[in-house]
């Protein structure tokens, strides 16, 4: 194990480079981790999204059906025809009852992205307890000739 290894040769370009380093990886796992819980939330918005236009298609058809039910009621093959449009019309009504609740219960199960939000309070939370490095008196109002700063 040579001395740079153990961290006590190191120059403060390369601390502050490996601090840097540390801290973009860090930065892309918490994202990463975030784009992985909402994935499944995604689906499940997806799927409870279809399943409310499928019911508020259906819901939309079973008007029509229910108008021709009331128009053409007088005429039917035994029970009536009247009674069997408005079996029909009932039938989509509950499928969209059912699609309905179908929504109801897929959008129940999408949470907040709990894992992402802990890590990223436990990283503020390290990050504010670090103190930068005091900068001595006299070189407060000088700048480092080597230093380039840009205007953007």
């Amino acid at each position: 194990m040579s001395a740079a290894d153990d961290g006590t040769d190191r120059s403060l370009g390369q601390l502050v480079a490996k601090a840097t380093t540390e801290l973009s990886a860090l930065v892309h796992d918490e994202i990463a981790l975030a784009k992985a819980e909402l994935r499944e939330d995604a689906r499940r918005i997806g799927i409870g999204g279809g399943a409310i236009g499928a019911a508020g298609t259906l819901a939309l058809f079973s008007l029509p059906v229910l108008s021709f039910a009331a128009a053409y009621g007088i005429h039917n093959l035994g029970l009536g025809l009247a009674w069997s449009f408005l079996i029909v019309g009932a039938a989509f009504l509950l499928v969209a009852a059912l699609l309905g609740w179908l929504a109801v219960r897929k959008f129940k199960k999408v949470s907040k992205p709990e894992k992402s939000i802990a890590a990223a309070r436990e990283t503020a939370a390290v990050l504010g307890t670090v103190k930068p490095h005091p900068r001595s008196a006299t070189g407060a109002g000088q700048t480092d000739a080597s230093v380039t700063r840009s205007s953007v």
